[in-house]
């Protein structure tokens, strides 16, 4: 018998997978058996999976997952250590894939699961490269009861700023619903920001050529279980998103946002140097500097590494680490202020002077010791 050829494919193999669908968690143990049932029941006979992205929840969720991933080959978990963000969990998932077409949608069931049929057969049937679920497309508008007043009118003003940025005919740029050709993502995949939570808005900004983009209407639903993702950060990381996307990724969404903790730092820096003037400039610009840091350091755990965030005795470790590294250009800092201030009656002339000295040494040491 003529031995057999490796590379001919098996007859005896399972069929091809056509879709990956890609669920980032955090604490929604309690959704993951239902949205499982949910999505099988919406989709059938077709060749899928779903890969749920877990961050480590302390609930559990990827002890369920993995649990009956045990006994259902189509489920999968990523559990994701050390790491935190849903924008870097899903392109996670999106790269682990090995189907042509990949759904993104939210583990809270506000995602209506039985449009997930309609986005393949976009991709699939009708030559799309990415199928949008527009909570504004032609449908009832999402429910302020469902988002909250509040972050209804939130998602309104940032879908509007998505779209002057993507210049881009989408009533719902930053939905978190979606179905895309993996190749597409793939080939962009390094220049996708893993902070942050509009990966949909990147993934479109990021393309060489434009993509051929359908959007399908449905209604958003209240969250049943599991803990919101969103917090004041993610403004902050939107805006540092749209100036990447505008400089042509020239300008990092994370450097941005360190840029803009260290202007507020500029604020409090001044604010205390002009209350201790009384002190003695020297003393005064020495304190401030202090005074500036410390706010620094929490701001940018807040926010610009959230996704890396602190916390207990690493939060006072990372803070020792962050004045050390800190105080190398604070000599400098000091000695410039003090030489401007000397040769010009502006005092709060002189303190900008010795805070810009010390910003460029600040981000590129801190970002690499401390988080």
């Amino acid at each position: 018998m003529p031995d057999s050829d490796p590379s001919a494919p098996d007859a005896s193999a399972a069929p091809e997978l056509e879709l990956t669908v890609v669920v980032p968690t955090f604490n929604e143990r309690a959704n993951v058996r239902k949205l499982i049932s949910l999505v099988e029941t919406a989709l059938g006979d077709r060749r899928w999976q779903i890969i749920f992205v877990d961050d480590d929840s302390p609930d559990g969720t990827a002890s369920e997952v993995k649990a009956i991933a045990a006994r259902d080959g189509r489920v999968q978990c990523l559990h994701r250590v050390g790491r935190r963000g849903l924008a870097g969990a899903v392109i996670e998932g999106i790269m682990a894939s090995a189907a042509p077409f990949v759904a993104v949608m939210d583990g809270d069931l506000q995602h209506d699961e039985r449009l997930l049929p309609e986005m393949l057969r976009a991709l699939r049937e009708d030559g799309a490269d990415l199928a949008v679920g527009s909570r504004y497309c032609g449908g009832p508008d999402a429910d302020a009861s469902a988002l909250g007043v509040r972050r209804e009118a939130g998602s309104r003003l940032a879908n509007w700023l998505g779209r002057q940025v993507l210049k881009a005919d989408l009533t719902d740029p930053m939905s978190g619903f979606f179905m895309v050709r993996r190749s597409r993502v793939e080939a962009v995949a390094p220049r996708l920001s893993t902070s942050g939570f509009k990966v949909l808005f990147d993934i479109i900004a990021s393309q060489g050529r434009p993509m051929r983009i359908v959007e399908l209407p449905y209604t958003f639903r209240a969250r049943e279980a599991g803990d919101s993702k969103l917090d004041n950060g993610v403004v902050v990381q939107y805006l540092g998103l749209l100036v990447a996307k505008l400089s042509r990724d020239v300008i990092s969404p994370r450097f941005l946002m360190f840029a803009m903790v260290g202007a507020s730092g500029v604020v409090v820096h001044l604010a205390i140097l002009r209350s201790l003037l009384h002190l003695g400039f020297s003393w005064a610009q020495t304190l401030a500097a202090l005074g500036a840091m410390t706010s620094n350091y929490l701001i940018n755990n807040a926010v610009t590494y959230r996704d890396r965030r602190l916390k207990g005795l690493k939060l006072i470790s990372g803070y020792i680490k962050f004045c050390v590294l800190c105080s190398v250009p604070l000599a400098a800092n000091v000695a410039v202020a003090t030489v401007v201030y000397e040769r010009g009656p502006s005092w709060w002339v002189a303190g900008l002077a010795g805070a810009v000295v010390a910003a460029a040494w600040n981000y590129v040491t801190t970002s690499k010791a401390v988080w």
